[in-house]
C-alpha cells in the first residue's frame, strides 16, 4: 500500500514537472501567439485560449495586451475575481490603456460589484479626464449603486454623486496679489463657460484685471480639439482694447500620450502689444506615476536683446478622483504671460522682461459633498527683481478662489 501511494505521489509529481517545464519552455512568437488565442476566444474556444495566452505570460508577463485579452476571457465566463486581478495588474501598469479600464469596470458591473467600479471609474478619469465612455460607464456604477441601496442608508452618496454625465460647467475666478514695496495691490478675475463635444472641450472666457489702477478687459477662447485616444491639442486667442492686455495673443499646442504613463507636447505662444510683440516657445513634459502626476514645461522668448529662459514645475497628488488633489509649482525666471510691471509711469511689456524670479504656488481643489461642483484654492509666493533697481528684489504674496457649477 505504501509503495502504491509514494508511485502515485511520484507520478503526480513528474507530471506537475513536465508540465512546468514545458511552460518554461515556450519559445515561440509571443504575438502570433497572442492573435492566435484571440481567435480561439473569439470563436468561443476560451479555455484553449487561456492556456496560450497564460503561456506566453510565462516568458513576457509584462505583454499587457496578452494579459488583459486573459482578464477579459476570464469576465466573459463570470470568472469575476481572477479577471480582476489581471485587470488590476495592467492598470496599474498602463495608465492611460482605455480599453483596459473600459474592460475593468464592466467586469466589475458584470458581477454586480458597482461600488467598485464607480471606484475604478474615478480612478480612471483621473488618468483619461472628461473621456465620454468612462463617463457613461461611472453613470452606470452610480445608478445602480443607487438601486441597491437600503431603506436604512441615508442619501449622502446619492447627493454627492453626479447621477448623469454632466457636459456644461460655469466658472468663476478671483485672485489677488499684493507686495511689500512699491506696486499697488493687483486684481483679477475671469468669468468662463466650458462645454465638452465629441471634437474636444470649448470654452469662451471674459478676463477683467486692476492693475495699477489700470482697469482692463480681455476676451479670451480655448478649443481642446481631440485627434485620436494619443493626440490632442490647445487653441487660444484672446483679443483686448486695455493696455494691460496683449491686443492679440495666440496659443497653440499639440499633446501626445507616450508609455510608461508619459505626456510630451510642444507649442508656442504670441502676445502682439501695441509697442511689442513675441513669440514663446513652449512644452511640457508630464509623468503619471500611481495617484501623483508631475510635470516640467519651460518658457523659451527670443528677442533682439537676449534670449529669455522660464520654467515651472509642477506636482499632483488626486485624491478620491480627477477632480480633487492637492498641487504645488514651482517656478524659476519672469512668468511673461502672467504679469506686468511698470518702471515710473511706463507700463512694460510683459515680454521685454527678463529678471530674476521665483515663486511657488499651493493649490487644492475639491468637489462638493453633496453636488458635482468644483471649487479650487490657490495660495503664491514670489520673490522678483526690480525692474528700475536691478540686484534688489521685492516679496509679494497671492491668493486666489474659484468655483465652477457643473449642469
Amino acid at each position: 500500500m505504501q509503495i502504491i501511494k509514494a508511485s502515485t505521489t511520484l507520478v503526480l509529481l513528474l507530471f506537475g514537472i513536465l508540465g512546468s517545464a514545458q511552460e518554461m519552455a515556450y519559445a515561440g512568437n509571443p504575438d502570433a501567439s497572442f492573435f492566435t488565442a484571440r481567435n480561439l476566444a473569439f470563436n468561443g474556444q476560451r479555455n484553449a485560449a487561456r492556456d496560450t495566452l497564460r503561456n506566453v505570460l510565462t516568458k513576457y508577463p509584462d505583454y499587457m495586451d496578452v494579459r488583459n485579452l486573459l482578464a477579459s476571457t476570464y469576465s466573459w465566463d463570470g470568472e469575476y475575481e481572477k479577471a480582476r486581478g489581471h485587470f488590476n495588474k495592467v492598470t496599474s501598469v498602463d495608465r492611460k490603456n482605455k480599453e483596459a479600464w473600459v474592460a475593468a469596470i464592466n467586469n466589475e458591473l458584470y458581477g454586480e460589484e458597482y461600488r467598485l467600479a464607480l471606484g475604478l471609474a474615478n480612478k480612471a478619469l483621473i488618468y483619461l479626464p472628461n473621456d465620454s465612455d468612462l463617463l457613461a460607464l461611472k453613470a452606470k456604477a452610480i445608478e445602480n449603486v443607487n438601486k441597491e441601496k437600503t431603506e436604512g442608508d441615508t442619501d449622502s452618496l446619492k447627493d454627492s454623486l453626479e447621477t448623469k454625465v454632466l457636459y456644461n460647467q460655469i466658472g468663476l475666478a478671483n485672485s489677488f496679489e499684493i507686495f511689500d514695496v512699491v506696486y499697488d495691490p493687483m486684481i483679477n478675475t475671469s468669468v468662463e463657460y466650458k462645454r465638452d463635444t465629441k471634437a474636444g472641450a470649448l470654452i469662451p472666457r471674459i478676463n477683467y484685471a486692476n492693475r495699477f489702477n489700470t482697469h482692463g478687459v480681455q476676451f479670451e477662447m480655448d478649443f481642446y480639439p481631440k485627434f485620436s485616444k494619443l493626440l490632442y491639442g490647445y487653441l487660444n486667442y484672446g483679443y483686448s482694447e486695455a493696455t494691460i492686455f496683449p491686443d492679440h495673443r495666440v496659443g497653440v499646442e499639440l499633446y501626445s500620450n507616450w508609455p510608461e504613463n508619459m505626456e510630451l507636447s510642444a507649442g508656442m505662444r504670441y502676445l502682439d502689444f501695441a509697442d511689442a510683440q513675441a513669440t514663446i516657445y513652449t512644452g511640457s513634459i508630464g509623468l503619471y506615476q500611481g495617484n501623483y502626476y508631475f510635470s516640467l514645461r519651460p518658457y523659451i522668448t527670443p528677442s533682439a536683446r537676449k534670449t529669455g529662459v522660464s520654467g515651472t514645475l509642477l506636482a499632483r497628488r488626486y485624491l478620491k478622483d480627477g477632480y480633487n488633489y492637492l498641487g504645488a509649482s514651482l517656478g524659476v525666471g519672469f512668468a511673461p504671460e502672467l504679469k506686468q510691471l511698470r518702471s515710473g509711469d511706463e507700463l512694460l511689456a510683459e515680454t521685454l522682461l527678463f529678471i530674476a524670479s521665483q515663486q511657488l504656488q499651493l493649490e487644492y481643489q475639491f468637489t462638493g459633498k453633496k453636488n458635482p461642483n468644483i471649487y479650487r484654492t490657490n495660495l503664491g509666493i514670489t520673490r522678483q527683481e526690480l525692474v528700475f533697481e536691478s540686484g534688489s528684489y521685492f516679496w509679494s504674496v497671492s491668493a486666489g478662489l474659484t468655483y465652477q457649477v457643473k449642469f
